[in-house]
C-alpha cells in the first residue's frame, strides 16, 4: 500500500479515511486534524494560556506535545489520585515527559487534599469511576481559574467521545447531552474546556505517541475493571470495523442536530449556579459534589474502627501547611 500523500511505502493504514500514510505524512495528517478542530470551534485564541490535563497516557501526552509544537502557551496539570503503585507510576511518566520537553507542570495531590481515591472507594457508596471523574474535573477547573489560564484542554479522543455520547444516549441523559462537545465556553465559574483530539481515534493517537517516542503510562487503573465505558468502546470498535467512518459520522451528526436541541431543553430547565460555601466552585447546591464527597470520606474515616490507632486508609496523613498543589519546572 502506498502513502496517499507522497506515494512512498505506507506504514499506517486509516480505514476510516479510506487511506494510509507513511510516518512523516501521518504526522502532518495528525497536526492537520488538531488544527482543524481548534480552528472550527475557536478553541484557542492567540496569546491565551492553556492548561493541559495530563494523566500519563498516550492521549494527554500526545496532545501536550502537539499543542507545544503548534506554538501554544501550554502548562501541564497532573492529579495524583493516591492509588498505591498505579499513581506513582503515572506521575513519574508525566514528570519525565515534561522534563524532557521543557514544559511546565502543576501537580495536585489528592492525598494532601484529604480525598485520595482509595478512601473514596472505601467510604463512598457510589461507582468509584464516577466519583474519580468528578474530583478530577473539579481540580482541573479550580487550578485553571486560580492560576489564570484561559483554556483547559483534555486529551479525549474520538473513541472516548463516541463512547460517552453512546452511554448518555442509552440513558437519554439530557443534562449531559446538552453540554457534550469538543468545546464548552467559559461561563458561570467554569473555564473554557476544549478537546482538540476529538477528530482522532485512539489508534491514531497511539500511532502518534509511538512515532514520537513518548514514554506513556499504559497500565489500566486497578479500579476500572467493571466500568461500562470499556464495553461501549468495544461495541463501537466492532461497528467501525464493519462500517468505517461510523464514529465520526455519529459524533458530527450529534453536534449538528442533537446537541442544539438538548442545549435548549437544559437552558429552559437549568438550575442557577452559585459558589460552593466551602471551596467557591460553581454548584447548584449550597455545597458542591466534591466537597460533599470530602465530608463523607472524613466522617466515615473518623468512625472507622480499623483506624482508631491513628492509621490512614489512603496513605500518609496530611501535615499542617501542606500546599494545595505543587508547581514544577
Amino acid at each position: 500500500m502506498k502513502c496517499r500523500k507522497c506515494k512512498a511505502q505506507a506504514e499506517i493504514p486509516l480505514p476510516s479515511h479510506n487511506t494510509a500514510f507513511c510516518r512523516e505524512c501521518f504526522s502532518a495528517f495528525f497536526t492537520g486534524q488538531v488544527e482543524k478542530a481548534i480552528r472550527r470551534h475557536h478553541m484557542i485564541e492567540p496569546g491565551e494560556r492553556v492548561l493541559v490535563a495530563l494523566s500519563g497516557g498516550k492521549d494527554s501526552l500526545s496532545l501536550m506535545l502537539e499543542l507545544a509544537r503548534l506554538g501554544h502557551d501550554v502548562t501541564g496539570l497532573h492529579v495524583d489520585l493516591g492509588i498505591p503503585a498505579s499513581s506513582p507510576a503515572a506521575r513519574a511518566k508525566v514528570q519525565g515527559f515534561c522534563q524532557r520537553h521543557g514544559l511546565d507542570l502543576r501537580v495536585v495531590e489528592l492525598e494532601k487534599e484529604g480525598l485520595p481515591i482509595p478512601d473514596v472507594k472505601r467510604y463512598v457508596n457510589r461507582p468509584v469511576c464516577s466519583a474519580c471523574g468528578k474530583i478530577k474535573r473539579h481540580w482541573f477547573n479550580r487550578v485553571a481559574l486560580t492560576e489564570g489560564f484561559q483554556v483547559l484542554a483534555t486529551g479525549h479522543n474520538l473513541d472516548d467521545e463516541v463512547a460517552r455520547l453512546f452511554a448518555n444516549t442509552l440513558r437519554w441523559d439530557a443534562s449531559y447531552l446538552s453540554d457534550q462537545g469538543p468545546c464548552l465556553p467559559a461561563e458561570n465559574g467554569f473555564a473554557r474546556k476544549i478537546k482538540p483530539l476529538y477528530r482522532l481515534t485512539e489508534y491514531e493517537t497511539a500511532c502518534y505517541a509511538f512515532l514520537n517516542g513518548i514514554d506513556i503510562h499504559a497500565a489500566p487503573c486497578p479500579y476500572s475493571g467493571k466500568a461500562s465505558f470499556t464495553g461501549h468502546k468495544r461495541l463501537w470498535a466492532d461497528l467501525e470495523h464493519t462500517s468505517p467512518g461510523a464514529k465520526i459520522a455519529f459524533y458530527d451528526g450529534f453536534l449538528k442536530n442533537g446537541r442544539p436541541a438538548f442545549a435548549r431543553l437544559e437552558q429552559e430547565a437549568g438550575l442557577p449556579l452559585a459558589p460552593c460555601a466551602r471551596c467557591g466552585s460553581p454548584t447548584s447546591a449550597e455545597i458542591c459534589g466534591v466537597c460533599r464527597l470530602a465530608l463523607t470520606v472524613a466522617e466515615r474515616r473518623a468512625a472507622d474502627p480499623s483506624l482508631q490507632s491513628g492509621g490512614h486508609a489512603g496513605g500518609q496523613e496530611r501535615t499542617e501547611g501542606d500546599p494545595a498543589f505543587r508547581v514544577e519546572a
